[in-house]
This record gives C-alpha cells, structure tokens and sequence, in this order.
C-alpha cells in the first residue's frame, strides 16, 4: 500500500509502485518513476522524465529533474535517473541531462547532503558522498566511493576518482586522481587516502603499491607521461594501478598534482 498525503500532487501518468511514500505539498509530474520504497517527504518536487529506484529517501524541498542551466538546451527530451538506496537531502537540486535522450545519474547507496546541486549530465557513481552546498558543475563525473566535502566549487567537466576524499570549501577545477587525499588552493594532492582505504578493507599490498604510484606521480622531477611510464615500468598492473593510470590517461582537463 502506499502512502500519498492528501495535499500531494500525483500526475496520473507517472507511474508509483508499492510502498512508496509520498509527503504533504510534493509534486509528481507525467512520465516520472518511482520505486517500492521510496519516501519522498513534504514539498518536494519531482519534474517530468524522472526515474527514482527502490528504497531512497527525498528529504523536504528538494527538487530533482528541473531543467539544465545551459543555454544549449532547446527543450528536447532528457531526464534524470537515480539508483537504489541513496538518501538525497533538504533542498538538494539535480538537474536533467541537456543532452537528447541522455540522462543525469546518481547511481546506488550515495548520501547527497543538504543544498547540493549536481548540475546537467552529471554522472555519479555508487557510495559516493556529497557534503553540504557542494555544487558540481555540468557534465562532471564523481567516481564510486568518492567522499567530497562541503562548499566545494566543482568545474564542469571535472572527474573525481573512486575512493578519493576532497577538504571542504577548496575548488576544483583539474580532474581528482582516484584514492587520493586532495585540498588546498590551488588544488593539490597531499598523498593517497590511506585512512579512506583502510576503511574500505584494502589489503596492505594494495596500499603499498599505490603509495609507490603516488610518490611516482608527485615527482617534481617528473611530467605526467613520464610517471605514467614509470609506473607502468615498475609497478605491477594490478586493478587499481591499472585504473589509476587510465583515469590520468583519459583526463581532458589536466590532474591535479602535487
């Protein structure tokens, strides 16, 4: 059975399935998607091409699938799609995708705080954590297991790696290397994520060989190609150093470093 308060909008196109909560005052428009389990709360407004999971809650006044602050957009259709178990909180804004057919993601079990804004074609991944008015910057990618801090500036564009911990309030406008431990201003990568592996069961050899990595990569002596070759050199290719040296090698905007 669900359970929609009397002062609820539904849209009769949208479509709600068992168990879900619906608070006092929140809109549902057409062609929105709501999975058993979820609990939207009071004042919320869920716009049009919206797909929420199973079992999340959308704390009072958030506003997810408002159009993109982009003046490219012509209207066309897009959406936003959320995963399962996230908990998305007060007055938090996540904006549909500008692209056609395209869609912002958030994906399974993130804690996105209050007053976060993800921005148009955002891609979020899984267990990730956004503090307090962090505000992220169109077509930026938060990889899984990435904590970021509160009232950070992301750049559009920008990627943050998994497992990498940003300070709060420090602007990010290179791309965040996966596992590593980044703050100041400008932005700069203090060492690897140590305390954040540790909690996650890294095994002692994994960190050991990525903190190998990371004193290549904060080498003055060395550019970016150059550790990434020495890395390759000699440092076993297991999956995290594998997935380290793709993220630098894919990045558009430049790593932050040292």
């Amino acid at each position: 059975m669900n359970k929609i308060s009397e002062t609820a909008i539904v849209n009769p196109k949208a479509i709600i399935e068992d168990r879900v909560e619906i608070g006092h005052c929140s809109i549902i428009e057409e062609n929105v998607t709501i999975k058993s389990g979820t609990v939207i709360e009071d004042h919320v407004l869920i716009k049009t091409g919206t797909f929420i999971g199973e079992n999340n809650r959308v704390c009072h006044a958030a506003i997810i699938g408002g159009m993109p602050q982009d003046l490219k957009f012509k209207g066309w259709k897009s959406g936003v799609e959320i995963g399962n178990n996230n908990v998305i909180r007060e007055f938090a804004s996540i904006h549909r995708a500008t692209l056609e057919n395209d869609f912002t993601k958030v994906g399974n079990n993130c804690f996105i705080m209050a007053y976060v804004h993800i921005a148009h074609d955002c891609k979020i991944g899984n267990n990730v954590i956004i503090a307090n008015s962090t505000q992220i910057g169109g077509f930026s990618s938060v990889d899984d297991f990435a904590f970021l801090s509160a009232l950070i500036p992301v750049h559009q564009f920008s990627r943050i790696g998994s497992y990498s911990i940003i300070g709060g309030g420090f602007r990010i406008d290179k791309d965040v290397i996966p596992y590593a431990l980044a703050g100041g201003e400008p932005l700069r990568i203090f060492g690897l994520n140590i305390v954040g592996l540790r909690r996650n069961n890294f095994k002692k050899d994994t960190i050991s060989l990525l903190k190998k990595a990371f004193n290549i990569i904060l080498d003055k002596k060395l550019n970016t190609t150059q550790a990434i070759e020495k890395i390759k050199k000699t440092i076993p290719q297991t999956y995290e150093i594998e997935y380290l040296v793709r993220f630098i090698n894919e990045s558009k905007r430049g790593i932050a470093k040292g």
